[in-house]
């Protein structure tokens, strides 16, 4: 098969080529790396290739597939990793030069598993330092760029393992997602990015920035694919004491079509027009009609603490980043960038008493959650409420003004309501704006509900005319 045409196959199909021996998987692995080779000096997705590795792991999975041996679900899937999960004897940076050595011993549980079920382990992608250091320089190299167009923005930390789904640099990819960098970044590039709830999956062996919020999930090409990775890499793991006991679901096997008398409802606070993009509210609205079309009833629903959710997930996640890198501030500040340096700083000054009134306003936040969600099968609204703008390169932030336009206030930030909740949550595509970028439709359920979150999407995704778009590089 042209390498063209392979690299753009979803990772359920090749999947399915390989077990039927109509595809090796050592072509597969050689038509990625050639593709690698080609391109990610244009979109700068992967910090490290495992050219060798990868080659020899193809090999190893083609001599099981010639033996008839028993195929795991991802045999054969040439995989990108976010640079925050540990792999066995290749370079982690977690996206920071201090970094620059670290060359683990060990396996990330997540990264095991998906080994154990075949998948190939092609590169190390591009992340913000720590996971955390958006409005500093990329410390490897050019910023990642958005497959879509080359100067638009990808937002969030996970940017590599979405802009190599999108630019059709891996088969199937691994994020990490502490308050919407998973689904930010497969939004922004038209990828599928699935945050699980909150222990389903383990985090041994994954760099983390906020204890209580952390998740690692799969970024794809399609809901097949998310799901057949989460069935993978989900479940209790004894070195991940906060992992559920409760059983893994077929995940693929749920994926029934039938949506038929669904509930959904539509985020009132997240469809706003004062904050919304028009072109957001377009899209979002017409997949809202998509959906009742299938027979899913939609209804609008207001949550007024929503708007508020950023504001007091703020000192958890920051207070938890500063503690985690207290040695690092101590012992070497030079090497983390000036903004997260100084972040950090202001982090560790957080009052006691202003996380308390955090952690109050978390119950808050996940009561009228929960109480939502026993009305409704899902919540929807957009991923990312605003068009994407063009890279910024990075100065220090010197005043308010500018750490406000930088990051913003924080009003109507959709994808950390699930983080700071601990619910499931995916986006995947729902049209393109009138730069050709594409725009999120953001899906979450309750807690351990992906089977509900990813059968909505998948019926949608079935429905809509761009789901084998890709963008021409």
């Amino acid at each position: 098969m042209d390498s063209s045409r392979l690299t753009e196959l979803t990772g359920s199909e090749l999947a399915a080529l390989i077990a039927g021996k109509e595809l090796s998987p050592v072509e597969v692995t050689e038509g990625y790396l050639e593709r690698v080779a080609e391109l990610d000096p244009r979109v700068n997705a992967y910090i490290t290739v495992c050219g060798d590795e990868a080659m020899a792991a193809a090999r190893e999975a083609e001599a099981a597939v010639a033996r008839g041996d028993r195929l795991g679900a991802l045999h054969g899937l040439p995989m990108g990793v976010k640079d925050q999960f540990d792999t066995r004897g290749v370079l982690t940076t977690s996206g920071s030069r201090s970094m620059g050595d670290n060359v683990p011993d060990r396996d990330a549980t997540v990264i095991a598993r998906t080994k154990e079920a075949g998948a190939v382990l092609l590169g190390k992608t591009t992340m913000t330092q720590f996971a955390s250091g958006l409005g500093d320089h990329w410390q490897y190299g050019d910023p990642p760029r958005n497959p879509w167009d080359l100067e638009r923005d990808t937002i969030g930390s996970s940017n590599g393992s979405a802009i190599a789904i999108a630019a059709s640099l891996c088969a199937i990819a691994l994020g990490e997602d502490t308050g919407g960098s998973i689904r930010c970044p497969s939004s922004a590039t038209g990828a599928v990015g699935l945050r699980p709830t909150w222990g389903r999956v383990s985090r041994y062996g994954m760099h983390g920035l906020c204890w209580s919020m952390d998740a690692g999930g799969p970024i794809t090409r399609s809901v097949e694919d998310a799901a057949m990775m989460l069935g993978v890499i989900a479940g209790h793991d004894p070195n991940d004491p906060v992992t559920s006991r409760l059983p893994t679901p077929d995940y693929v096997k749920g994926l029934t079509g039938e949506v038929k008398g669904m509930r959904v409802g539509l985020l009132r606070e997240f469809m706003d027009p004062e904050f919304c993009d028009g072109e957001v509210l377009e899209a979002v609205s017409a997949a809202v009609k998509a959906l009742e079309g299938l027979g899913v009833s939609v209804e609008e629903v207001s949550m007024p603490l929503l708007r508020d959710a950023r504001t007091l997930a703020s000192p958890v996640t920051g207070s938890d980043a500063a503690y985690v890198h207290a040695a690092g501030l101590r012992d070497r500040p030079e090497q983390y960038g000036t903004n997260l340096r100084r972040r950090l700083l202001v982090d560790a000054l957080i009052p006691g008493q202003v996380l308390q009134k955090a952690a109050r306003g978390r119950a808050l936040v996940r009561r009228d959650l929960l109480n939502l969600f026993r009305r409704f099968d899902a919540l929807v609204s957009p991923t990312l409420m605003f068009k994407l703008g063009k890279i910024k390169y990075a100065e220090p932030i010197t005043s308010r003004e500018q750490a406000r336009s930088r990051f913003g206030s924080g009003t109507g930030d959709v994808t950390i309501v699930a983080a700071f909740t601990g619910v499931p949550a995916m986006t995947l595509t729902c049209g393109f704006d009138s730069n050709g970028v594409p725009i999120g439709l953001h899906v979450m359920g309750s807690h351990f509900q992906e089977e509900k979150v990813l059968r909505l999407g998948h019926a949608y995704e079935q429905s809509a005319p761009w789901r084998h778009a890709r963008p021409s590089l």
